[in-house]
């Protein structure tokens, strides 16, 4: 049998702005499952939440920094040259055109894996990936599973990551990780309270994310900014 492609592997996201959790989360996956790379692709215009705060350039040029720090991360920027809703079936459907047999892994957190029914086409996302969902250690994800998910579930589950070496897409690895706390809501609340970021939230984000955010004046109360 033909060796498939080593795996791509994508996290998705606003990464308004990117900080340590994200940049851990995909590290910690990359390691675990002996990845040479992981994709971050910035979401242009979320479809389940508000849009980013901070433009489509300057997430793109932070998040830049922000994997210079993590040999094996890089940056996808397709969402943002892509108009519209940035749905993560249409990514992915680009994806399998250019790389029909290699296996592709979608890294999904315990909570945005719970609600994939209201993602738009999500069932179309087995045919075009497989899905590693990064959960919590010892958290039971199954209990909080909608049915129609946790069949799914049942149906698709591997617990050999070597599964999903064999076929391009279709299956799902839960991942335990250590997770890292970090939350970008958080740090723009407390950016937008006017204090230096340094102060505010040194060491939740990358020495050079933090400089652009206090060059640039992102964040800030309006009266700040100007």
């Amino acid at each position: 049998m033909t060796a498939l492609p080593a795996p791509l592997a994508l996290l998705g996201g606003t990464f308004d702005p990117v900080h340590y959790g994200h940049l851990h989360f995909a590290d910690a996956v990359r390691r675990a499952l002996g990845l040479t790379e992981v994709r971050l692709v910035p979401a242009r215009e979320p479809p389940h939440r508000d849009g980013p705060m901070a433009s489509a350039a300057d997430r793109l040029a932070m998040l830049k920094l922000g994997v210079a720090e993590f040999p094996g991360l890089v940056v996808d920027d397709r969402e943002l040259r892509r108009e519209g809703k940035s749905y993560t079936v249409d990514t992915l459907t680009a994806l399998r055109r250019e790389f029909p047999e290699r296996p592709l892994l979608l890294l999904l957190g315990a909570d945005a894996f719970r609600g994939l029914p209201t993602w738009h086409r999500w069932r179309e996302l087995f045919d075009l990936a497989h899905l590693v969902v990064v959960g919590r250690p010892g958290v039971d994800l199954e209990k909080t599973l909608p049915p129609p998910l946790l069949a799914i579930l049942r149906e698709r589950l591997v617990s050999d990551p070597e599964s999903l070496l064999s076929q391009p897409a279709g299956a799902i690895l839960m991942q335990p990780i250590a997770p890292l706390d970090v939350s970008a809501t958080e740090i723009r609340d407390c950016l937008a309270k006017g204090a230096s970021a340094a102060e505010m939230v040194g060491g939740l984000l990358p020495p050079a994310v933090l400089a652009y955010i206090d060059h640039h004046h992102l964040y800030r109360p309006r009266s700040d900014a100007t």
